[in-house]
């Protein structure tokens, strides 16, 4: 049998039963694993959305969740990127139903069909658009995981719920694209026959349901729509991000948009191959290698430009979600870093930290590619290369190998999960507030009665505007648009670029305001300006400021904001201070902001914005407050 290096990571959410074997999990029933607050909260907020008796839902809802939860027991949702902690697939699982549940409820469906017929589908609709988010990654568990029983048995998911003590790994060398088509060897064990029976009579959501199933979102209607705006706004909340702005990127999966900004850049912006230097990439004959530290922060800010939030801001998580996401190819040590010398031949001799991509993601026909390198390029053997020599942070979860040494599980009740993970009350209200609060800003043929206003999420007067395409970035004005041409810009020139970009942004709906972690509020009659996250974020998107600030020895943010403050567009306190501060009044917390008051509103805005109702001035800030 091969050796297997197996762990777990460090949660709350681990169990401990008596006389569990020491690094092992003890496998513990449905009622256990659904009684943290949190998932009590999801399961609550799942039954509103799905409006059914107690009954019906028991069985349409809750059982196919419990036998979810006992499938997946405590492992994560992937290895080092998103609900990357024990119990993270389930987490991820109950998140990102309620949130399809939210979208759902936008719509009419099928989309153009009578109402009596739309009535009598409805429920199909709402518990396929349930299935289908719940079920979307379960193929991960059959090939992405390698689960042992004690005893030294292999568990396969197809065997059913895991009954004794556990503990996994991850495959090395997986191919991150199988998961999506491996669905369909598991999800007979958490719908049922009569389920599934009842499913099929109705021909489109059946249809739709199955493409998901098989991974093939591209053929599932609306419902794949659903599906991949959910699972982002998942993902976002987990790393930090805006659910809500998720929701408002383009109708497309993660791995597309990686993929097609992979393509612009190396395509349009990229220097290939140069022959007498340094080059941003060298392609050799099966594969294209491209310097990691400027390809992640082009591909981060192009991401950022199409409005997809939840894009981590540190390079090691970053990697970790190209990884996942299976546009770059990993080397012997299942890591996203390649160590590479390139050699002209000439006398140019360099050794870089590389990402492998397939050449076939950039060019489909190959006769579309350039030459081949004349130089030498040389892996270095073994490789021991990892994310953490771009100096990132990794993910807060941590990792323990075993053998040699299986780390014991902490002391809890036995056969109980910890009742406080993941999370916190105050997390879980935000979670709650985020859920009711979202609104589907999915565009296609709907009744237009049957969807909540996009409006509500975008500045007053600006309804009709469309998020930014791949195709606008060039259309942009060239003071904002060449992310290079930053290096040279003066103060003023800076100042105006971030101008021209917040009313951009504001415009196509990239940059949201009043909402969770908006950077953009309106109170007083204007636009406040969250400091220093506005200027953070603008700094994101177009990374070469940070070497124009490096030459002034500042921070990258630190010089758009004092360039901003130069364009007097801003308020001064009544002790002449740049910075107010506003008391923010929730729900359930509350909390202050810090930012910059605009003079006029339609600086930024094409009409003036009503003011945001949670939003009142408080007192004066002090200055240089981050």
């Amino acid at each position: 049998m091969e050796q297997a290096m197996f762990f777990f990571r460090r949660s709350k959410a681990t169990t401990s039963v008596a006389h569990t074997p020491q690094g092992f999990l003890q496998p513990a029933p449905a009622k256990d694993l659904l009684a943290s607050p949190r998932r009590q909260k999801l399961m609550e907020n799942i039954w509103q959305r799905a409006s059914l008796s107690r009954q019906q839902f028991i069985d349409l809802y809750r059982k196919p969740l419990e036998r979810y939860a006992e499938l997946v027991q405590q492992l994560p949702a992937s290895e080092n990127h998103h609900h990357a902690h024990l119990g993270g697939m389930l987490d991820h699982g109950l998140e990102i139903v309620a949130y399809a549940l939210k979208i759902r409820q936008s719509y009419l469906l099928p989309i153009g069909a009578p109402p009596e017929s739309q009535s009598a589908q409805a429920e199909a609709w709402t518990a396929a658009a349930a299935y289908g988010a719940l079920l979307h990654d379960i193929g991960k568990v059959a090939v992405d995981v390698h689960v042992e029983l004690h005893g030294e048995k292999i568990w396969h998911p197809w065997h059913g719920p895991i009954k004794r003590p556990y503990r996994f790994r991850y495959v090395k060398g997986r191919n991150y694209q199988l998961h999506g088509a491996a669905a369909a060897l598991i999800y007979a064990q958490v719908l049922t026959p009569d389920i599934l029976d009842w499913l099929s009579g109705f021909p489109e959501v059946w249809s739709q349901l199955i493409f998901i199933l098989a991974g093939q979102y591209e053929n599932a209607g609306i419902l794949g729509e659903i599906v991949v705006q959910a699972d982002q706004a998942s993902v976002a909340l987990e790393l930090g991000g805006n659910p809500s702005r998720a929701l408002a990127a383009p109708k497309q999966s993660l791995q597309r948009q990686l993929a097609d900004g992979l393509r612009y850049l190396v395509r349009d912006k990229f220097k290939l191959n140069q022959p007498d230097g340094p080059s941003d990439g060298w392609l050799a004959q099966d594969a294209l290698w491209l310097v990691s530290k400027p390809i992640a922060d082009q591909l981060r800010a192009y991401l950022l430009t199409q409005g997809v939030d939840g894009v981590p801001s540190s390079n090691a998580p970053f990697f970790n979600m190209l990884q996942d996401q299976g546009v770059i190819q990993t080397n012997a040590q299942d890591k996203a870093i390649w160590k590479a010398t390139i050699d002209n031949g000439n006398g140019w001799k360099n050794t870089f930290t590389l990402l492998k991509l397939s050449p076939a993601l950039i060019w489909n026909d190959p006769s579309d590619r350039p030459p081949v390198y004349a130089g030498t390029l040389e892996v270095e053997a073994g490789n021991p290369v990892d994310s953490t020599v771009e100096n990132s942070q990794v993910l807060s979860t941590q990792i323990v190998t075993a053998p040699p040494a299986f780390v014991s599980n902490p002391s809890l009740p036995t056969g109980k999960i910890s009742p406080d993970t993941p999370g916190n009350p105050a997390e879980i209200a935000a979670l709650m507030d985020l859920l009711d609060n979202i609104t589907s800003p999915l565009q296609t043929e709907i009744d237009p009665e049957a969807k909540t206003s996009a409006a509500e999420t975008a500045p007053f007067g600006q309804e009709d505007a469309q998020p930014a395409t791949a195709s606008s970035v060039e259309s942009l004005p060239a003071v904002i648009a060449d992310t290079d041409a930053s290096i040279h810009r003066t103060n003023s020139e800076l100042g105006q670029g971030f101008v021209e970009w917040l009313r951009n942004g504001l415009v196509s709906r990239r940059i949201i305001i009043n909402d969770t972690k908006a950077l953009v509020h309106t109170v007083s009659g204007t636009a406040m300006l969250v400091t220093p996250g506005i200027f953070k974020r603008y700094v994101q998107e177009f990374p070469a400021i940070e070497v124009q600030a490096k030459s002034q020895k500042i921070n990258g943010w630190q010089l758009v904001q004092r360039s901003f403050e130069k364009q007097k567009l801003h308020r001064k306190t009544e002790k002449s201070l740049n910075i107010w501060t506003c008391k923010v009044t929730g729900p359930r917390t509350t909390k202050q902001l810090r930012g910059y008051l605009l003079k006029d509103p339609l600086t930024v805005f094409s009409e003036v914005p009503f003011d945001n109702a949670s939003l009142s001035l408080v007192t004066e800030a002090k200055e240089g407050v981050e």
